[in-house]
């Protein structure tokens, strides 16, 4: 076991220097961008309904580590609203959990969104409202933790649960999307499989969608046999072949 451990720490140690050089240093988060990057279509021009899911590296020195994820809903007809845990509105005596209108597609301080799922038309609509029923139900809205959660994957990954048509597969970043907010044992977020997690420090998930996932202290190593893809902590997602 000694051994094992200390191959795995070293393997981290290679890590950490890749996932520094590959990140841009952070800005002072008050000068940071959060325009809009045009992943999202204008609700003003685009009638149909609309679901996205959204991540992007998170700020400052944990972005060298984790992303942050939201989802964003525009009904048919309507205006974009989006569904988010943010940390910091919980230090200032606020809710963690917000449904806002903001740009669905906004640069995270800087960070370059990516869409990891979308539906669009009488399928949005339906999944819509689930969405919302999900979010009222998530038992950690006035709650945020960091490491290894609950917190802003925690959430996404529990309305993904509950909606897992999207077929949406977390990024092995997504650090706190292996909290399981009412049980050890879960369906995995994609609805393909299922996961064990003993509160987001350890656990395995296997599923159609996600491949195979062990958790380590909330890092995230996997294998996506269908998509050609490793799973590392830092890194992400790895394409070993072709798309």
């Amino acid at each position: 076991m000694r051994i094992w451990m200390r191959r795995f720490l070293a393997f981290l140690a290679a890590l950490i220097p890749l996932a520094f050089a590959a990140m841009p240093k952070s800005a002072d988060w008050r000068s940071a961008s959060r325009e809009p990057v045009g992943l999202a279509p204008s609700a003003d021009t685009v009638r149909e309904a609309i679901v996205q899911v959204y991540a992007a590296r998170t700020f400052g020195w944990r972005g060298r580590f984790a992303v942050h994820s939201w989802i964003a809903v525009k009904p048919a007809g309507g205006q974009w609203r989006v569904y988010e845990v943010i940390g910091w509105r919980k230090y200032r005596g606020l809710p963690p959990l917000v449904v806002h209108a903001r740009a669905p597609d906004a640069r995270w301080f800087g960070a370059v969104p990516d869409v990891l799922a979308e539906r669009r038309g009488d399928e949005a609509s339906e999944m819509i409202t689930r969405i919302d029923a999900a979010a009222s139900d998530y038992p950690y809205a006035d709650s945020y933790v960091m490491w290894p959660g609950p917190n802003s994957n925690s959430f996404v990954a529990h309305v993904l649960r509950a909606v897992p048509d999207l077929d949406c597969d977390l990024p092995p970043t997504a650090i706190g999307k292996d909290f399981l907010t009412h049980c050890l044992v879960g369906r995995a977020p994609s609805g393909t499989g299922f996961q064990v997690s003993l509160w987001g420090v350890l656990g395995l998930l296997v599923g159609a969608r996600e491949g195979i996932e062990l958790n380590i202290l909330g890092l995230v190593f996997g294998i996506d046999p269908g998509d050609g893809v490793i799973k590392l902590p830092l890194l992400g997602r790895i394409r070993l072949t072709e798309a």
